[in-house]
């Protein structure tokens, strides 16, 4: 029995109220996953645009980043 089987089976054991809170922790644990890899896709696209800026003079400084109204 794999992995995927002995869980269904486990699950299945269980009365209907516990296997909707072990759907719910799946869908967590799916939607966490997600983030992760989607975070992870984010740092490596901007690192890969930025490559070879790092040693750039910037033309901006802090007090551009100030708002004045």
């Amino acid at each position: 029995m794999n992995l995927s089987e002995k869980i269904l089976t486990t699950v299945a054991s269980l009365p209907e109220s516990k296997q909707v809170e072990v759907l719910d922790f799946i869908e967590y644990l799916k939607l966490k996953t997600e983030k992760e890899e989607s975070g992870e896709w984010n740092n490596f696209s901007i690192a890969t645009a930025m490559r070879g800026m790092e040693n750039e003079e910037s033309n901006y400084s802090f007090t551009d980043l100030k708002e004045t109204y």
